[in-house]
């Protein structure tokens, strides 16, 4: 590219160009170059504003750059932020102490990215499985459903349906079972002697905002429960207040072996995860087990402390019930056929179009709106949980029009 050509682009063209140049095509982001944020507003490096309804995946529950947990991030950074697990730090225990106490788990095993805490949790199980359960070692079977998202390791994409996910990337770990989404009968009919564990989304995320049938992760808890097979809820991105409880599967009156967190865990300024269960399940790893240089470190620990702090006394959860009916009802207000179906839980929606989402995403950018399609026909709308009725009467009267156009 010469001088002359590079002063004729913005500033945002040339940032792009540069990234598609230098850095790998694992992701098709929408063109915008972000360049601060606060609240549940995000600006781009020519000073356009836009409301942020996409939330990083949900890892922003509590806005971006929250003054509370910016602060915890800062006075941390001050003392120390790394120790390894070679040597004790004060921020872990704490962490431990605080998480455990809100969520009702004994236990905690700090990670640092989702797929981490999935990855972990996997090995807990087999090795419950083993050490607890019984199982001959090697025959471990842990169930999962269809369209799961989980991560991107090669065991996690090893048991994924979506076929993109998996194209290149084998020969995968055996020891998983696929069974619908949503499907008790399938699942009681999957157990075997040797199956340790089912891992599943209460409400599937990056497969669109699907919505199991009423009551499937309740009777999934009692038909685990008879057949002493631990019930693991991957709740990273549905966790931490996004459906308007603090985690999921409190909608449905149970309390699963297994929770994974991640994501909002850390508001945003970190990666942070977790896997929590009893004395007993987390019991079976000792050390040299299983570790991580940066998991339970004293800054991650300190920032999500703050974090978690900031959710309760803020009640988010009790924002994003309210706020996500209120929303919901205007959604399904609309009549347009365009729009195949509404669905969602808190704030956190899906719109399933008759076709593609990504004109209408790239539409709703133009308008200062930030959102994101997947599975090609779902249009995901995910704020801050800090966000207000009335940017969300700002974002509707935007989504309600661009919807009427045609692509």
């Amino acid at each position: 590219m010469t001088t002359q050509q590079t002063d004729q682009l913005t500033r945002s063209q040339y940032l792009a160009q540069l990234e598609d140049k230098h850095t790998a095509h694992n992701y098709h982001p929408l063109d915008v170059v972000i360049e601060r944020a606060e609240g549940a507003w995000v600006w781009d490096v020519e000073g356009k504003k836009y409301l942020d309804c996409l939330a990083a995946y949900s890892a922003v529950n509590q806005g971006h750059c929250h003054p509370k947990i910016l602060a915890a991030l800062q006075e941390q950074a001050t003392k120390i932020t790394l120790t390894s697990r070679a040597f004790r730090n004060e921020q872990l225990p704490m962490f431990g102490k605080e998480i455990c106490e809100l969520t009702g788990f004994e236990k905690v095993l700090a990670m640092n990215s989702g797929t981490e805490a999935v990855e972990s949790s996997i090995k807990v199980a087999r090795k419950w499985g083993y050490k607890i359960k019984g199982i001959a070692e090697g025959k471990a079977e842990i169930i999962v459903c269809t369209n799961n998202f989980h991560g991107r390791t090669i065991a996690i994409v090893g048991f994924s349906t979506d076929e993109q996910y998996r194209d290149g990337f084998g020969p995968y770990p055996a020891g998983f079972k696929v069974i619908p989404y949503g499907d008790v009968d399938a699942l009681r009919k999957a157990i075997t002697p040797n199956t340790c564990a089912f891992l599943v989304e209460p409400i599937q995320g990056e497969a669109g905002i699907l919505m199991p049938p009423d009551g499937f992760i309740r009777e999934s808890f009692e038909v685990c429960r008879e057949n002493n097979v631990l019930l693991m809820l991957d709740e990273i991105q549905s966790g931490l207040g996004r459906t308007g409880k603090m985690f999921c599967y409190e909608h449905e009156g149970i309390k699963p072996d297994v929770l994974i967190v991640g994501k909002a865990l850390a508001g945003g300024f970190y990666p942070v995860s977790a896997v929590l269960a009893s004395k007993e399940i987390i019991g079976v790893i000792t050390p040299g087990d299983h570790g991580s240089t940066f998991g339970g470190n004293p800054l991650a620990c300190a920032v999500a402390r703050a974090s978690l702090k900031v959710i309760v006394e803020e009640k988010m959860c009790e924002r994003s019930a309210e706020l996500g009916d209120y929303l919901m009802g205007k959604f399904r207000s609309l009549k347009n056929p365009a729009i195949k179906e509404i669905r969602g839980r808190g704030l956190w929606i899906g719109i399933e179009l008759e076709g593609k989402a990504r004109p209408y995403c790239e539409a709703l950018k133009d308008e200062g709106i930030l959102c994101k399609e997947t599975h090609d026909h779902v249009i995901r709308i995910a704020p801050p949980l800090i966000v207000t009725r009335e940017e969300l009467d700002w974002a509707f009267e935007r989504i309600a029009k661009v919807l009427e156009m045609k692509f």
